[in-house]
């Protein structure tokens, strides 16, 4: 049977995270944990289900943007709510201004969020949280005239038109969109909220995470889990007092982060492990877990077989999902000229699934009819690094030379801007760990 290309096409959008308990996703899911150092899932998993089912924690997850990460929190979900737990899975992007990002920001959407999740449980209408809500609402409809702070009649926050029933989730949606589209807006919500964060704090856990998870276990539940996606994505802008924003939301707030009342998993960024600060972030937290690349070479240069052989599988298993690993190997030539086009592309995309799904589906594009051919392959990787290159500096230049040489990395601020740019990644493997430069940027004339 031939191949449907536009299938194929949309089946390798890179933007597409998969849903592995969707039956259509979970085809083209493929398990890379052997070779990434251990299955770091599980070990997240564990923390929750073996080591502390009743006790709130607290763990971060972390590494490159596009790397897997909210798939593998997907998995997650699915395996906590097997095993009875209720689990609420979010995108902090949707709620958040992710340039511009504090602490009761952070509060308010996981809040919001819970509270949206369970509103068919009866539980009492929490008070505190509704009068610092009502605050928050006239701050935000105040206008300034001059030295006085004029506040208009602005109706009451959380209720519906028919004034029938208070509704946390709505309340808290109604301030947070308002002001996620405005600067200004934030500001204000941000000075009134600061001084207010241990009661807000209090509130959440006292009036809604509490007697939501005493209602969950009386409805045979063992806990409430909060899985705050993309918080790795956050800007690292430096605030006005001189703080860049990623220390100061997951150092100097860790507190806050840590204290509530269910257990809580956020994604960190990973440049955060090359900061000054990290030895006082792992103080605050466990160690955060590790979701490294696919290693396709080792250190010394030569190919990493076990990673290829998954990366191989990961391309025709988009191409023909529903055959098994085996099958689908026989069938390369349907999709490229020759075997070593597939294993360029996999060596080029440096283990990074998303930059081999871009690749692939920009060939596709290109090509417009299989198989695909070695040269359209090569025009996109130059096209790519062409792009790369643009941004970077002399100094920089000769960090990438030492990462290249060396293969670590310090916890120099350079460090950190080549990991969040992706011109660095990090492996993991059987006990070792290394970092090497992006297999694309490595054959920029600048690194020769």
């Amino acid at each position: 049977m031939a191949i449907d290309l536009r299938r194929f096409f949309e089946a390798t959008d890179p933007s597409k995270t998969l849903v592995v308990n969707q039956p259509e996703d979970r085809k083209y899911y493929i398990d890379f944990s052997s070779v990434r150092g251990g299955d770091v899932i599980t070990k997240l998993k564990q923390k929750i289900t073996y080591f502390k089912p009743n006790d709130p924690t607290c763990q971060l997850f972390t590494g490159h943007i596009g790397c897997g990460k909210s798939t593998e929190l997907l998995r997650l979900l699915v395996e906590l709510e097997k095993d009875g737990f209720h689990v609420i899975y979010f995108e902090s992007s949707e709620d958040l201004e992710m340039t511009d990002v504090d602490i009761g920001d952070v509060l308010l959407a996981i809040a919001r969020r819970v509270s949206q999740s369970l509103e068919k449980i009866n539980i009492a209408e929490p008070r505190k949280l509704k009068e610092l809500l009502q605050g928050a609402w006239n701050v935000l409809n105040s206008e300034v005239t001059g030295v006085k702070l004029k506040v208009p009649h602005v109706g009451d926050v959380g209720f519906s038109a028919e004034k029938e029933k208070y509704s946390l989730s709505l309340g808290i949606g109604e301030i947070t969109s308002k002001a996620k589209s405005d600067s200004t807006l934030r500001e204000r919500l941000n000075q009134y909220l600061a001084p207010q964060k241990v009661k807000l704090l209090a509130a959440i856990n006292q009036e809604l995470l509490e007697p939501a998870i005493i209602q969950l276990k009386q409805q045979g539940k063992k806990g409430l889990v909060v899985i705050v996606d993309n918080l790795d994505r956050i800007d690292n802008r430096v605030k006005p007092w001189g703080r860049t924003q990623q220390e100061y939301l997951f150092v100097d707030q860790a507190e806050s982060l840590n204290k509530l009342s269910c257990h809580v998993v956020y994604t960190m960024p990973l440049s955060l492990k090359f900061s000054n600060d990290y030895g006082m972030l792992t103080q605050r937290f466990d160690d955060p877990k590790v979701l490294p690349m696919v290693p396709v070479k080792l250190p010394d240069g030569s190919i990493h077989e076990q990673g290829m052989a998954l990366m191989r599988d990961m391309v025709m298993a988009r191409a023909f999902p529903d055959l098994n690993s085996v099958d689908r190997l026989s069938k390369i030539s349907e999709i490229f000229d020759n075997e070593m086009t597939l294993d360029r592309l996999c060596i080029a995309s440096g283990g990074h699934v998303r930059d081999l799904l871009k690749l692939l589906n920009t060939c596709i594009q290109e090509e417009m009819t299989l198989p695909l051919t070695r040269g359209t392959l090569e025009t996109v990787i130059v096209g790519r690094r062409n792009e790369m290159v643009l941004p970077i500096s002399d100094e920089e230049w000769e960090l990438l030379h030492r990462v290249k040489e060396k293969k670590k990395v310090s916890d120099d601020m350079g460090y950190q801007k080549l990991i969040r740019s992706r011109f660095v990644f990090e492996y993991r493997d059987n006990g070792e760990f290394w970092f090497d430069v992006n297999p694309i940027l490595a054959e920029a004339r600048e690194l020769q």
